[in-house]
């Protein structure tokens, strides 16, 4: 059974970066053919997808968001993480991570999600 739990900070100023981690137990992140995701849903919205890394490193970001997201993985740990930089209020949401099986949009394993607020 693949599990996922997200961990980082619940508060983050406006101008500063918010760094999540996921851990993954259960699977490694580096097994073909999945991919690792980073997805949020702000407060009365849908989920959008922020970007993935693939089983063999390469990332994938949403255009709206590629020049302020960063995501890299720790193969020996089985983790990967998200930064954002420039965090303004409009980035408040619960992120999750979760795994694409197929780097279509089919996700079978997610987190629990993680409140992140941006507020001064």
């Amino acid at each position: 059974q693949v599990q996922l739990q997200e961990s980082g900070p619940g508060l983050v100023k406006p101008s500063q970066t918010l760094s999540l981690t996921c851990t993954v137990s259960g699977g490694s992140i580096t097994t073909n053919y999945y991919y690792w995701s980073w997805i949020r849903q702000p407060p009365g919205k849908g989920l959008e997808w922020m970007g993935a890394v693939a089983y063999s490193g390469s990332t994938y970001y949403s255009p709206s968001l590629k020049s302020r997201t960063s995501i890299s993985r720790d193969t020996y740990k089985n983790q990967f993480t998200l930064q954002l930089s420039s965090v303004t209020p409009e980035d408040t949401a619960v992120y999750y991570c979760a795994r694409d099986a197929t780097g279509w949009g089919q996700y079978d394993y997610w987190g629990q999600g993680t409140q992140v607020t941006v507020s001064s």
